[in-house]
Protein backbone atom coordinates (compact mmCIF):
# COMPACT_ATOMS: atom_id res chain seq x y z
CA UNK A 1 0.00 0.00 0.00
CA UNK A 2 1.41 3.56 -0.96
CA UNK A 3 0.37 5.34 1.84
CA UNK A 4 0.63 8.68 0.09
CA UNK A 5 3.56 10.32 2.15
CA UNK A 6 5.99 11.25 -0.40
CA UNK A 7 7.72 14.59 0.44
CA UNK A 8 5.64 15.12 3.08
CA UNK A 9 8.01 16.48 6.01
CA UNK A 10 7.51 15.16 9.76
CA UNK A 11 9.14 15.63 12.85
CA UNK A 12 9.63 12.57 15.18
CA UNK A 13 10.73 13.71 18.98
CA UNK A 14 13.22 11.14 20.74
CA UNK A 15 13.73 9.14 17.53
CA UNK A 16 17.79 8.18 18.41
CA UNK A 17 16.41 5.17 19.63
CA UNK A 18 13.91 2.90 20.44
CA UNK A 19 10.36 3.29 19.24
CA UNK A 20 10.83 7.10 17.93
CA UNK A 21 13.79 5.67 16.11
CA UNK A 22 11.36 2.41 14.59
CA UNK A 23 8.85 5.50 13.47
CA UNK A 24 11.13 7.46 11.82
CA UNK A 25 12.51 4.35 9.90
CA UNK A 26 8.83 3.55 8.74
CA UNK A 27 8.35 7.28 7.59
CA UNK A 28 11.26 7.61 5.59
CA UNK A 29 10.68 4.42 4.01
CA UNK A 30 7.58 6.07 2.71
CA UNK A 31 9.53 9.11 1.37
CA UNK A 32 8.76 11.44 4.15
CA UNK A 33 11.49 14.03 4.85
CA UNK A 34 12.31 13.78 8.70
CA UNK A 35 13.73 15.93 11.13
CA UNK A 36 14.84 13.44 14.27
CA UNK A 37 15.14 14.66 17.86
CA UNK A 38 16.99 13.67 20.98
CA UNK A 39 19.00 15.19 23.83
CA UNK A 40 22.10 13.50 22.22
CA UNK A 41 24.06 15.07 19.37
CA UNK A 42 26.34 12.51 18.78
CA UNK A 43 23.86 9.41 18.90
CA UNK A 44 21.58 11.92 16.20
CA UNK A 45 24.45 11.98 14.06
CA UNK A 46 24.90 8.28 13.73
CA UNK A 47 20.99 7.62 12.94
CA UNK A 48 20.94 10.52 10.51
CA UNK A 49 23.83 9.06 8.26
CA UNK A 50 22.19 5.15 8.76
CA UNK A 51 18.33 6.23 7.85
CA UNK A 52 19.82 8.59 4.89
CA UNK A 53 22.04 5.91 3.67
CA UNK A 54 18.88 3.31 3.97
CA UNK A 55 16.44 4.75 2.78
CA UNK A 56 17.64 7.75 0.35
CA UNK A 57 15.26 10.08 2.74
CA UNK A 58 16.23 13.90 3.66
CA UNK A 59 17.17 13.90 7.69
CA UNK A 60 17.91 17.08 9.88
CA UNK A 61 19.21 16.27 13.19
CA UNK A 62 17.93 18.51 16.01
CA UNK A 63 19.83 18.01 19.48
CA UNK A 64 17.68 19.85 22.42
CA UNK A 65 15.77 19.08 25.32
CA UNK A 66 12.20 18.75 25.18
CA UNK A 67 11.62 19.28 28.82
CA UNK A 68 12.95 22.73 28.62
CA UNK A 69 10.66 25.51 28.24
CA UNK A 70 11.56 26.82 24.89
CA UNK A 71 12.65 22.82 23.80
CA UNK A 72 9.32 22.65 21.83
CA UNK A 73 9.57 25.88 19.72
CA UNK A 74 13.17 25.22 19.17
CA UNK A 75 12.75 21.96 17.51
CA UNK A 76 9.59 23.06 15.53
CA UNK A 77 11.87 26.32 14.46
CA UNK A 78 14.84 24.26 13.05
CA UNK A 79 12.57 21.81 11.07
CA UNK A 80 10.69 24.49 9.48
CA UNK A 81 14.14 26.38 8.66
CA UNK A 82 15.30 23.33 6.95
CA UNK A 83 12.64 22.21 5.55
CA UNK A 84 10.04 25.47 5.26
CA UNK A 85 6.69 23.27 6.71
CA UNK A 86 5.61 20.70 8.71
CA UNK A 87 3.01 17.80 8.05
CA UNK A 88 3.58 15.12 10.22
CA UNK A 89 4.55 15.37 14.46
CA UNK A 90 5.30 12.27 16.16
CA UNK A 91 5.78 13.64 19.85
CA UNK A 92 7.50 11.02 21.83
CA UNK A 93 9.92 10.96 25.24
CA UNK A 94 11.43 8.12 27.33
CA UNK A 95 9.18 6.56 29.72
CA UNK A 96 8.94 8.15 33.60
CA UNK A 97 10.82 6.50 36.71
CA UNK A 98 8.98 3.15 37.45
CA UNK A 99 8.25 2.45 41.08
CA UNK A 100 4.93 2.98 43.61
CA UNK A 101 3.41 6.31 44.74
CA UNK A 102 4.93 7.09 47.92
CA UNK A 103 8.79 6.45 46.27
CA UNK A 104 8.17 9.48 43.95
CA UNK A 105 9.18 12.98 45.62
CA UNK A 106 7.25 15.82 44.48
CA UNK A 107 10.26 16.69 42.27
CA UNK A 108 9.84 13.42 40.95
CA UNK A 109 6.38 14.49 39.52
CA UNK A 110 7.11 17.65 38.13
CA UNK A 111 10.24 16.28 36.12
CA UNK A 112 7.71 13.31 35.08
CA UNK A 113 4.92 16.24 34.12
CA UNK A 114 7.68 18.41 32.07
CA UNK A 115 8.94 15.20 29.89
CA UNK A 116 5.70 13.27 29.35
CA UNK A 117 2.54 16.06 29.21
CA UNK A 118 4.30 19.32 29.24
CA UNK A 119 6.69 18.20 26.21
CA UNK A 120 3.45 17.43 24.25
CA UNK A 121 1.73 20.24 24.68
CA UNK A 122 4.25 22.35 23.55
CA UNK A 123 5.24 20.87 20.07
CA UNK A 124 1.39 20.50 19.48
CA UNK A 125 1.14 24.71 20.24
CA UNK A 126 3.96 25.00 17.49
CA UNK A 127 2.86 23.09 14.60
CA UNK A 128 -0.82 23.91 14.49
CA UNK A 129 -0.72 27.43 13.28
CA UNK A 130 0.99 25.87 10.35
CA UNK A 131 -0.80 22.82 9.76
CA UNK A 132 -4.08 24.70 10.11
CA UNK A 133 -3.11 27.75 7.82
CA UNK A 134 -2.11 24.37 4.94
CA UNK A 135 -5.03 22.60 6.10
CA UNK A 136 -3.55 19.31 6.55
CA UNK A 137 -1.57 17.69 9.01
CA UNK A 138 -0.76 14.76 11.17
CA UNK A 139 -0.05 14.61 14.76
CA UNK A 140 0.72 11.01 16.79
CA UNK A 141 1.57 10.51 20.09
CA UNK A 142 3.66 7.60 21.51
CA UNK A 143 1.88 7.08 25.00
CA UNK A 144 1.56 3.14 26.80
CA UNK A 145 -0.99 0.13 27.65
CA UNK A 146 -1.50 1.58 30.93
CA UNK A 147 -4.30 4.67 29.56
CA UNK A 148 -6.37 1.85 29.08
CA UNK A 149 -5.00 -0.78 31.82
CA UNK A 150 -2.69 0.87 34.58
CA UNK A 151 0.32 -1.09 34.73
CA UNK A 152 1.38 -2.28 38.55
CA UNK A 153 4.50 -0.27 39.48
CA UNK A 154 4.07 2.64 36.97
CA UNK A 155 2.12 5.02 38.64
CA UNK A 156 4.28 7.98 37.05
CA UNK A 157 3.16 6.66 33.45
CA UNK A 158 -0.73 5.63 34.44
CA UNK A 159 -1.39 9.04 35.54
CA UNK A 160 0.40 11.45 33.01
CA UNK A 161 -0.32 9.42 30.27
CA UNK A 162 -3.85 9.72 30.59
CA UNK A 163 -3.69 13.10 30.62
CA UNK A 164 -1.89 13.23 27.57
CA UNK A 165 -4.91 11.09 25.46
CA UNK A 166 -7.24 13.68 27.16
CA UNK A 167 -5.80 16.80 25.37
CA UNK A 168 -5.02 14.75 22.37
CA UNK A 169 -8.96 14.06 22.12
CA UNK A 170 -10.05 17.27 22.72
CA UNK A 171 -7.38 18.78 20.19
CA UNK A 172 -8.29 16.38 18.13
CA UNK A 173 -12.19 17.60 18.33
CA UNK A 174 -10.82 21.40 17.60
CA UNK A 175 -8.81 20.60 14.64
CA UNK A 176 -10.69 18.07 12.67
CA UNK A 177 -12.17 20.95 10.06
CA UNK A 178 -8.48 21.70 8.95
CA UNK A 179 -8.05 18.12 8.09
CA UNK A 180 -5.73 17.70 11.03
CA UNK A 181 -5.92 14.00 12.96
CA UNK A 182 -4.72 13.59 16.02
CA UNK A 183 -4.08 10.18 17.68
CA UNK A 184 -2.06 7.95 19.73
CA UNK A 185 -0.03 4.79 19.46
CA UNK A 186 -0.01 2.91 22.77
CA UNK A 187 3.03 0.27 22.71
CA UNK A 188 2.59 -2.55 24.97
CA UNK A 189 5.06 -4.92 26.04
CA UNK A 190 7.96 -4.15 23.51
CA UNK A 191 11.84 -4.72 23.41
CA UNK A 192 13.42 -1.02 23.81
CA UNK A 193 15.71 0.19 26.57
CA UNK A 194 12.94 1.27 28.54
CA UNK A 195 11.74 -2.12 28.74
CA UNK A 196 15.07 -3.29 30.19
CA UNK A 197 15.01 -0.67 32.80
CA UNK A 198 11.47 -1.77 33.73
CA UNK A 199 12.66 -5.50 33.73
CA UNK A 200 15.85 -4.45 35.94
CA UNK A 201 13.12 -2.36 38.64
CA UNK A 202 10.52 -5.20 38.67
CA UNK A 203 13.71 -7.52 39.19
CA UNK A 204 14.67 -5.79 42.35
CA UNK A 205 11.45 -4.67 43.40
CA UNK A 206 10.13 -8.66 43.21
CA UNK A 207 13.24 -10.62 43.78
CA UNK A 208 12.86 -12.19 40.63
CA UNK A 209 15.71 -12.47 37.52
CA UNK A 210 15.11 -10.19 35.22
CA UNK A 211 14.56 -13.13 32.72
CA UNK A 212 11.65 -14.34 34.80
CA UNK A 213 10.23 -11.00 34.61
CA UNK A 214 10.67 -11.02 30.31
CA UNK A 215 8.95 -14.51 30.95
CA UNK A 216 6.12 -13.21 33.09
CA UNK A 217 5.17 -10.58 30.92
CA UNK A 218 5.06 -12.62 27.56
CA UNK A 219 2.77 -15.12 29.81
CA UNK A 220 0.29 -11.97 29.80
CA UNK A 221 0.24 -11.69 26.20
CA UNK A 222 -2.17 -13.31 24.33
CA UNK A 223 0.98 -13.89 21.08
CA UNK A 224 2.81 -15.14 23.72
CA UNK A 225 5.99 -12.60 22.44
CA UNK A 226 6.94 -9.61 23.44
CA UNK A 227 6.72 -6.83 20.64
CA UNK A 228 9.40 -5.35 18.14
CA UNK A 229 9.74 -1.66 17.69
CA UNK A 230 9.28 -1.75 13.85
CA UNK A 231 5.61 -3.44 14.01
CA UNK A 232 4.36 -0.17 16.55
CA UNK A 233 6.32 2.31 14.09
CA UNK A 234 4.23 0.59 10.98
CA UNK A 235 0.77 1.82 12.74
CA UNK A 236 2.26 5.00 13.73
CA UNK A 237 3.44 5.77 9.72
CA UNK A 238 -0.48 4.04 8.63
CA UNK A 239 -2.09 6.80 11.31
CA UNK A 240 0.07 9.57 9.43
CA UNK A 241 -1.09 8.53 6.14
CA UNK A 242 -3.62 9.88 3.59
CA UNK A 243 -5.45 6.30 4.00
CA UNK A 244 -5.94 7.35 7.73
CA UNK A 245 -7.53 10.68 6.82
CA UNK A 246 -10.97 9.96 8.47
CA UNK A 247 -9.30 8.30 11.72
CA UNK A 248 -8.84 10.93 15.15
CA UNK A 249 -8.90 10.99 18.42
CA UNK A 250 -8.20 7.43 18.43
CA UNK A 251 -5.59 5.52 20.89
CA UNK A 252 -4.44 2.33 19.42
CA UNK A 253 -2.74 -0.15 21.14
CA UNK A 254 -0.32 -2.10 19.89
CA UNK A 255 0.45 -4.69 22.03
CA UNK A 256 -0.20 -8.36 21.21
CA UNK A 257 -3.90 -8.48 23.28
CA UNK A 258 -2.57 -7.42 26.42
CA UNK A 259 -5.12 -5.05 27.39
CA UNK A 260 -8.15 -7.11 28.71
CA UNK A 261 -10.95 -4.41 27.83
CA UNK A 262 -12.95 -4.28 25.12
CA UNK A 263 -12.10 -0.32 23.81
Amino acid sequence: MDLGLKGRVAVVAGSSQGLGRAIADALAAEGVDLVINSRSAEKLAAVKREIADATGARVEAVACDLTATDGGTELVAAAEEAFGRIDILVTNTGGPPAGMFEEHSQQVWRDAIAQNFESVVNLVRAVLPGMKERRWGRIVNVTSISVKQPVNGLILSNAIRAGVTGFAKTISNEVAPYNITVNNVLPGYTRTERLVHLAEANSEREGRTIEEVYEGWAVEIPMGRLGEPPELGAVAAFLCSEQASYVTGQSVAVDGGWIKGLL
